[in-house]
């Protein structure tokens, strides 16, 4: 037994549960990882295919002031480029280049939709004033990866200075937080742009959160190699320091009062503290609390019911494709990060309303009406499409090209028609209507020059990440969120009912992407750190 005890037993090896890990091990402290998979780094990995280069998860990464201080301060050093953005509409493009690339963005919105000039401007108004609202939240180092007691120059000159206006500003955005449809409603009377506007953000997302879309897209960068590379960096680090990392392994059980976990095999792990930096659905159910003092193991159940009774946010549908065609015919139309809708037109009802009637009667309605309406999501859609080779050429064979190309998905709509048995023939008409709508439009050259292809679904999502309905960025908004959502009270995120267990990542606090990921991998670890070890 006291080889399998361990100061800290991390699970989920994502860039949060690797963030703890890191930072524990670091510390001295004995820290085992367990993943499910045979590789770490969750969404936040790159594959390879047939010398092609992909991202599983997330296709550039944002700063937002916490990348990269955590990798200055865990010592890592990786070749980073920019991963400038497109926007295009129809077969206008655009590429937002600096802070002034709002009036172009403003004018090609003005330019197809004329008759709402003074409305795009209402909106851009508001984006202008959420621009400087972003740069306050991100304009330093955030603290917690700072040695303030050392760092006296930072303390004085940078941090307390900011604390005030920080304090105004976090009011500013909380104000901010009504979902974003009916703050654009409340502006746009044109429901084509209203559309075009907020269609690729996720249902009811904050205002906040949707409109600073635009000072994001200036941030972002690309590690060469992948964004992969930096989960690898950091999994590297915590073995130099002697972390143990145990992939293929699937947490099953969890005692918080004996504190240990069980794994597939029947094996234990003893621990004086965990991280669960996974599905917190997941988390609540496998955790046995008899043994628990009544007012924790109350407090813990109640917890438990409240988080299984939410979903999960929206989740992708990613078609990857392998192209005989060289990167610059690409990089002619686009960058390597590109946010394309190829109709003016707008989803209108075709995706919420009509969808969710959809799968109301999904086990009335005939194949051809799926496929009729699949036909009208998928011309009317906004779509994210990845070239890695624009931003990396090495990541993809030479003269060719590899293409990610996502829409936002419904969980329930795949996994009612698995239910109903006719999955891959759905998952295939998809792709297929991605390909015609995107060769029909902005990549012509495409057509005779597919190689391969293949897609991963909300249920793929869900297999390989352990996430409940397949989402990517932790609870739906379309109910009240069962976890912290307010940046001035991310501390609290990683607390559980249970003192000796603590939570990291996208589903402790919501939403979240990457840097909110690694900010609650470290504010646990701390947490941790600040125990006294036994």
């Amino acid at each position: 037994m006291s080889n399998n005890l361990y100061n800290t037993i991390v699970v989920g090896g994502g860039i949060a549960g690797l963030t703890s890990a890191a930072y524990l091990a670091r510390d001295g402290r004995r820290v085992a990882l367990l993943e499910k998979n045979e590789k770490c780094g969750g969404l936040v990995s790159t594959f390879s295919r047939d010398g092609f280069h992909f991202e599983a998860g997330v296709r550039a990464l944002e700063d937002a002031g916490i990348i990269f201080p955590m990798l200055k301060d865990l010592g890592i050093e990786l070749d980073m480029v920019k991963s400038p953005v497109s926007v295009g509409i129809e077969n206008e493009v655009i590429t937002i280049e600096d802070m002034d690339s709002i009036k172009t963005y403003r004018d090609l919105l003005a330019k197809i939709y004329p008759k709402s000039e003074a409305e795009i401007d209402a909106v851009i108004s508001i984006i202008k004033k959420i621009m400087k609202h972003m740069e306050v939240l991100y304009g330093i180092e955030n603290p917690i990866f700072k040695d303030l007691k050392q760092d006296r120059e930072f303390l004085f000159k940078k941090l307390l200075p900011w604390l005030p206006k920080f304090a105004f500003t976090i009011g500013k955005i909380n104000r901010m937080n009504m979902p974003v449809e009916a703050y654009i409603d409340a502006l746009v009377t044109d429901p084509s742009l209203r559309d075009i506007i907020v269609q690729h953000f996720f249902k009811n997302t904050p205002t906040f959160f949707a409109l600073s879309y635009f000072s994001l897209y200036l941030d972002y960068f690309y590690p060469k190699g992948g964004v992969g590379k930096i989960a690898e960096a950091v999994q590297t680090k915590i073995q130099d320091w002697g972390g143990e990392i145990f992939t293929e392994t699937t947490v099953t059980e969890v005692h918080l009062t004996e504190q240990w976990v069980k794994t597939q095999d029947g094996s234990i792990y003893h621990y004086e503290n965990m991280i669960w930096a996974g599905d917190l659905k997941t988390f609540y159910s496998i955790s046995a609390t008899d043994g628990l003092p009544s007012k924790i193991r109350k407090k813990f159940e109640d917890t438990s019911l409240t988080m299984q009774s939410r979903k999960g946010g929206d989740s992708v549908f990613t078609l990857f494709m392998e192209v005989d065609e060289p990167l610059d015919s690409f990089r002619d139309i686009a960058t390597g990060h590109f946010f394309y809708t190829p109709s003016r037109e707008g989803l209108g009802d075709t995706h919420w309303k009509e969808m969710r009637e959809l799968i109301s009667r999904l086990d009335e309605v005939d194949k051809a009406e799926v496929l009729s309406w699949l036909d009208k999501f998928t011309q009317l859609n906004t779509f994210e499409i990845a070239i890695p080779g624009l931003k990396d050429p090495d990541m993809a064979p030479p003269g060719k090209t590899g293409l990610i190309i996502s829409l936002l998905a419904e969980y329930d709509l795949f996994k009612k028609i698995q239910d109903a048995g006719w999955y891959e023939e759905f998952k295939t008409a998809l792709e297929d209507r991605i390909i015609d709508v995107i060769t029909a439009s902005i990549y012509p050259m495409l057509k005779e020059n597919i190689l391969s292809h293949f897609s991963f679904t909300p249920l793929s999502i869900e297999g390989w990440t352990a996430s409940s309905e397949g989402a990517i960025t932790g609870w739906s908004f379309e109910e009240p969120v069962p976890v912290v959502n307010k940046i001035q009270h991310s501390d609290r995120s990683v607390l559980t009912p249970v003192p000796s267990a603590f939570v990291a990542g996208q589903w402790a606090y919501s939403p979240a992407g990457v840097p909110m990921s690694i900010l609650t991998g470290k504010l646990a670890a701390n947490r941790v750190l600040k125990r006294k070890s036994k």
